[in-house]
């Protein structure tokens, strides 16, 4: 199975970026699978209904969202009514909608995707990710009831990311990290068959402070002093994610490629 993962959508410069290459490259790379994290896709602070319906009609299968899952007050409502959209499994018990669910990917082979939301560094308490995760993958094993497991670890610390990479070893097909917005180069396939990187990066405008037009950010760094609130930069997005390939039979990884489509980081397509 060819399944592609891409980074927290940045804004508008984020959503149009999607929009414009991603049917090409579901086309090009003959893709089976995709998921997009569009936490930061409106505004750059959460997910609107009519945003999160322009990416799924642009080809995400799933989409993640993340710490700021509900900073759009109409997600509260829409991620009850689309199931496509996932928030974190470890969010308030409180919170509407779910963060795992078995998806069907193209030729009828299924696909588990979850969230977790990391501890470490992050504003406020969430329950344990990995007690939390644990249920889940023991209930959908990988190459048995689904034929890939994609977990998107969405912290700010890579340690953090890196140790769940290590738990999911052998019971996930992709451990991921979002939320930091910047692309890391450790792309590799663990001992027991899960593709892991520390962070996708974002799909926004990287001539910017994480996709945040960059003077206001560096005002704060220099002075200390907010002056005006933080906006989306609107240059020319690049899409950043992982590109990975895996075995339909036990669901391991055969290959990984770090995916940097357009802008200012081009790279090579898979």
């Amino acid at each position: 199975m060819r399944s592609l993962f891409l980074g927290d959508v940045m804004g508008r410069a984020g959503r149009a970026a999607v929009a414009d290459r991603l049917p090409a490259l579901r086309e090009a790379w003959r893709l089976d699978f995709v998921v997009v994290n569009g936490e930061n896709a409106t505004g750059g602070m959460g997910l609107s209904a009519a945003h999160a319906k322009g990416l799924l009609d642009a080809g995400a299968d799933c989409l993640t969202l993340g710490d700021h899952a509900f900073d759009q007050k109409d997600m509260l409502q829409f991620i009850a009514e689309e199931p496509r959209i996932l928030r974190p499994i470890n969010f308030s018990t409180a919170a509407p909608g779910r963060g795992h669910r078995m998806f069907e990917a193209r030729g009828g082979r299924k696909v588990l995707v979850a969230q977790v939301l990391g501890q470490v560094f992050m504003k406020r308490p969430f329950e344990n990710p990995f007690s939390a995760l644990e249920p889940v993958l023991k209930s959908y094993p990988r190459g048995g009831q689904a034929q890939a497991v994609i977990v998107d670890m969405h912290c700010e610390a890579t340690s953090e990311k890196m140790a769940m990479g290590h738990y999911c070893d052998g019971k996930a097909s992709l451990v991921v990290g979002t939320h930091t917005h910047v692309p890391t180069a450790d792309a590799m396939i663990l001992p027991q068959g899960t593709a892991y990187l520390s962070d996708a990066g974002m799909c926004g405008d990287y001539h910017s402070v994480i996709g945040m037009e960059k003077a206001e950010p560096m005002r704060r760094f220099v002075t200390g002093m907010p002056k005006s609130r933080f906006t989306p930069a609107l240059g020319e997005a690049t899409l950043s994610g992982v590109y990975i390939e895996t075995d339909d039979r036990t669901g391991a990884a055969t290959r990984i490629e770090m995916v940097r489509d357009g802008g200012r980081l081009q790279s090579a397509a898979p």
